[in-house]
């Protein structure tokens, strides 16, 4: 009797712990981590919600505040929209995403503030894709958006604003020791940092449509195995250079509006298919 009534307990623990993630929870200003994170008891920040939440769920953000900093090692979906999601990581980072290599992490909608002290907005150590929507990242010290992996990964940023004022940072630096990491880069505005968007060991970036001013360096391809490749983009007023002049190689589409910058290395130019 007593071993069955032990058995029984723990299929109840299983039970409840394989019942307490989620698909979608729920996070709000006035929540509280204790809570199971559901629609009607919110959690408080996005690292309680996180535990809650079943791989390839939804954290959702109820209402505007500031949640807190976050390690992500599953595919997740951090959700801000409709409402003004914050992330406050004065003197740390704001997101670190540190999971398998089969594994997606969607960042929607969420304002990530360094407070001029910050560290990294995001710093993408491990996975297999990230997607940055509709964010605005501002007041790092190191990299708004930092790929530093030892495999191969995809990284998609669209809509999205990086902001200085650390004249020594880095808006988007992509780079790995293993296999290659192709970055796309839509709608994408930096302004005001050290330099815009470096490509650096085995990257391939593609920039589309985007705003790169103000910067000391525009665009770097740092390394021999980097490529940076211009559409439809616009670097003006960057005082050191506007086209960096390193290892790799930058191509432009010959579509790209490039002037106000004190010096540009050279292009290779190819024609729109």
């Amino acid at each position: 009797m007593k071993k069955t009534f032990l058995l029984y307990i723990i299929f109840l623990f299983i039970q409840n712990k394989t019942f307490s993630q989620a698909t979608r929870t729920w996070i709000s200003g006035i929540g509280d981590d204790v809570n199971p994170c559901s629609r009607t008891a919110p959690c408080k920040t996005f690292a309680g919600a996180i535990s809650k939440t079943a791989a390839g769920g939804e954290i959702s953000v109820l209402d505007p505040g500031g949640y807190g900093t976050i390690t992500i090692t599953k595919s997740i979906t951090i959700n801000g929209d409709a409402t003004l999601a914050g992330i406050l990581s004065a003197g740390t980072t704001g997101i670190t995403v540190n999971a398998a290599v089969t594994d997606i992490v969607v960042i929607r909608n969420v304002s990530i503030n360094g407070s001029t002290t910050g560290i990294n907005g995001i710093r993408f150590l491990a996975g297999g894709q990230l997607h940055v929507l509709n964010c605005t990242i501002s007041g790092f010290t190191t990299v708004g958006i930092d790929v530093s992996k030892n495999e191969a990964g995809i990284l998609t940023v669209e809509n999205t604003v990086i902001n200085g004022p650390a004249t020594t940072a880095k808006g988007i630096k992509v780079t790995t020791t293993a296999g290659v990491v192709r970055a796309t880069l839509k709608n994408v505005s930096i302004n005001g940092i050290g330099t815009g968007i470096e490509a650096d060991n085995n990257s391939e970036i593609n920039i589309d449509n985007s705003f790169i001013s103000n910067n000391s360096i525009g665009v770097l391809a740092s390394d021999a195995t980097a490529t940076i490749r211009l559409s439809n983009t616009n670097i003006f007023n960057n005082t050191t250079f506007g086209i960096g002049n390193g290892t790799g190689k930058v191509i432009s589409f010959g579509n790209n509006n490039i002037a106000g910058n004190t010096a540009d290395s050279p292009m290779q130019v190819i024609a729109k298919q």
